[in-house]
């Protein structure tokens, strides 16, 4: 198994992830949010940021500090978004492109790469 190619591809997922957001701040960003019935734009507005500052972070932290830190803090933030996700828009798990159910995979490829470091030997 290529864990490298498994590493760069969450890279590429929460990079273009904390971008995309950006790009559709006012597009699908704010929908999602309004439809879950955050009203006030201020609030949509914070929850953007926060979520794409927090994709960004995790997306370079998995590229340059590569280890059972970043791995596990971009676990326990995928699993608390998918249930702040799951708690707003319930719907989002029938969205046959899969939005909430694309984490599934993310989860395992982050656990397979957090375990691989635990089978790794170590040199002193």
């Amino acid at each position: 198994m290529n864990l490298d190619l498994l590493r760069k591809s969450l890279i590429a997922t929460w990079l273009l992830t904390a971008v995309f957001s950006v790009i559709e701040w006012h597009g699908q960003s704010h929908a999602m949010l309004e439809a879950a019935g955050m009203g006030s734009p201020f609030w949509r507005d914070a929850w953007i940021l926060l979520g794409a500052a927090f994709d960004a972070v995790v997306g370079l932290a998995l590229w340059l500090r590569p280890g059972r830190l970043s791995y596990r803090v971009a676990l326990i933030g995928m699993v608390a978004m998918t249930v702040i996700a799951t708690v707003l828009l319930p719907s989002l798990w029938l969205n046959p492109l899969g939005p909430l159910l694309k984490n599934l995979p993310i989860a395992a490829a982050l656990l397979t790469l957090d375990r691989a470091l635990t089978r790794t030997p170590t040199t002193s």
